[in-house]
């Protein structure tokens, strides 16, 4: 937000700053719907994929309607968005990339197989 303020955009860091915390919003829905959904007895995949299909439509919609009311600046809102989400993807697929790098078994692993025997 500083420096869309210093470059006299101030809108435009604070809608940036709404979609980040649309990001954010997301992330706290996606581990509530994991614990609810992991705690039933038969978890579908289906019913995580219409519940993650759902809450991003209903998030993206929010973007954009405040990208569209509030343009120019408004779009600072779908790029916090984005941001969030790249940031969000790539601290989670990091460690994952590591580990499978090394070959290293993750703490689940009950058969004594490596990655690599595979």
């Amino acid at each position: 937000m500083l420096a869309a303020g210093l470059s006299g955009h101030l809108m435009l860091g604070v809608f940036f700053g709404v979609g980040l915390l649309l990001g954010l919003l997301n992330a706290l829905m996606v581990r509530r719907s994991v614990a609810s959904i992991t705690a039933k007895d038969h978890p579908l995949k289906s019913s995580m994929a219409l519940n993650s299909a759902t809450r991003l439509a209903i998030i993206t919609v929010i973007a954009l309607i405040v990208a569209y009311v509030f343009r120019p600046n408004g779009l600072g809102a779908m790029f916090g968005l984005a941001l969030f989400q790249v940031v969000l993807v790539v601290s989670t697929a990091v460690p994952v990339w590591k580990k499978l790098r090394t070959g290293e078994p993750g703490p689940d692993a009950s058969d004594g197989r490596s990655t690599g025997d595979d």
